[in-house]
């Protein structure tokens, strides 16, 4: 008989992946150490516990959250199905109610003949077998050392930091401008887009940036203390009303081409190099409410109606630098019978630890039936994610949510037709997607 699968970690990930492996016809040691032993956010001994919200984000149709699940839907995902019968009204999302979602899944876990689950917690990685490592942004301090040693300390977080990410084609040009400070660009081109603020402009930021609201926090501040060297903005404005100035927002260096002139503050804009058409807002990091942040950022010049795809956030979260360990099949490179799932992968989200969590099952499942494991498509929602996963800029790796900006775009003939039909442009991203899933699908029933 197989040996079974090791799956670390009962969330969104480690559920799905322990329920895949099962479909599969391999068995699955899932463990989880709650209730026995209780994390500052969890609040009982479910699998796949909600801890933030109940949302599992749009189901407005050629959206990209709604391309996930579809995707995840047509491999049969159990969390999705177990959401589909938690359902509560809450207009374009799919809302759940959190302890029916829960015992759904730990129902149909604890049913699963092939499934053996274990409430103990797990800390070390079995020193030999097929693992999966799920264990979230929580990760026991003892697995976390284990995890270390395994992958390098230096490769490691246990704060997530984590800076606004804005649509590119809601930054308005005739604002904003390209340049380098003193003109150092990198290969002839300018790195940056700046956004450059007179003093009137600056004053009222910063006025705004001081009465803004903190986001409550899940898990409690005493756990996450701020490093100096990455303050949240609302923190530096505490310090004195000119010390942003002299941080993220110092000017020195740059020219606004309107005035010819220094400009009195900048934000600097920078391309996310996996992100296609999408800029990180340099040093942005920031504790706000996310209604706070779209409010204040939208005072910059240039980003008055700014689209964020991702806002700013500051909290415990241990995750991997997976661009530097882990393959598109989220094996570790140096280890590949030990693959990662969830947020200690570095995914945002729920829909995105199911997903991670969903593929690294799969991938497990085929290890141990002595096939190699084949990459989801590029094209599709499910590929792009692990493609960011595991080719992102290890040097400035942060966490992502699944954003159409991590998928191909669509070729440039088709995109210049759809250049100012944004929502034809994403049908056609989703429909080339869910094509590829099925191609892979078949591809994957005919060698059965």
């Amino acid at each position: 008989m197989r040996e079974p699968v090791h799956i670390l970690g009962g969330g969104l990930a480690g559920s799905e992946a322990a329920w895949q492996a099962a479909r599969r016809g391999v068995r699955a040691v899932l463990y989880e150490m709650r209730p026995g032993r209780r994390t500052p956010a969890h609040q009982s001994g479910w699998l796949a516990e909600l801890v933030c919200s109940n949302s599992l984000k749009t189901e407005q149709e050629s959206t990209a959250p709604w391309l996930l699940k579809e995707e995840l839907r047509r491999l049969d995902s159990l969390l999705l199905r177990a959401a589909e019968k938690a359902r509560v009204p809450g207009g374009h999302a799919l809302t759940v109610d959190r302890e029916i979602f829960s015992s759904e899944v730990t129902g149909a876990v604890e049913s699963e003949p092939l499934i053996e689950l274990r409430r103990e917690e797990a800390s070390a990685i079995p020193q030999e077998g097929i693992t999966v490592v799920a264990t979230g942004p929580l990760t026991s301090e003892a697995l976390a050392r284990d995890v270390a040693r395994i992958t390098g300390s230096d490769r490691l977080y246990f704060y997530d930091s984590i800076s606004p990410i804005v649509d590119a084609d809601s930054v308005d040009t005739n604002v904003a401008f390209w340049a380098s400070r003193y003109g150092k660009s990198t290969g002839g081109t300018d790195d940056y887009l700046n956004c450059p603020f007179d003093r009137e402009q600056y004053e009222r930021f910063v006025d705004e940036l001081l009465k803004a609201q903190d986001a409550a926090a899940h898990i409690p501040e005493d756990q996450t203390p701020y490093f100096e060297a990455c303050l949240p903005i609302e923190e530096l404005a505490r310090r004195g009303r000119e010390t942003l100035r002299f941080g993220p927002m110092k000017p020195m260096g740059l020219t606004d081409p309107r005035t010819g002139r220094r400009p009195y503050a900048v934000v600097q804009l920078r391309q996310e190099s996996l992100r296609a058409r999408s800029f990180n807002l340099v040093g942005f990091q920031n504790h706000l409410r996310f209604a706070e942040q779209a409010r204040i950022l939208r005072l910059i010049p240039g980003l008055k109606n700014a689209e964020f795809l991702r806002f700013g956030q500051m909290h415990r979260n241990t995750y991997i630098n997976a661009p530097a360990l882990l393959t598109p099949t989220l094996q570790l490179r140096a280890r590949p019978e030990i693959l990662f799932a969830g947020q200690i992968s570095g995914v945002e989200g729920y829909g995105e630890a199911i997903a991670t969590g969903l593929m690294a099952g799969m991938h497990a499942a085929a290890l141990a039936a002595g096939e190699t494991p084949r990459p989801l498509p590029r094209e599709t929602a499910l590929g792009s994610l692990c493609r960011y996963i595991s080719g992102a800029d290890a040097r400035d790796y942060q966490p992502a949510n699944i954003t159409f900006d991590l998928l191909p775009p669509v070729e440039e003939a088709l995109g210049r037709k759809l250049r100012h039909d944004k929502k034809a442009r994403h049908a056609e991203v989703c429909r080339r997607a869910l094509s590829g899933l099925e191609a892979y699908l078949s591809e994957a029933a005919s060698h059965v």
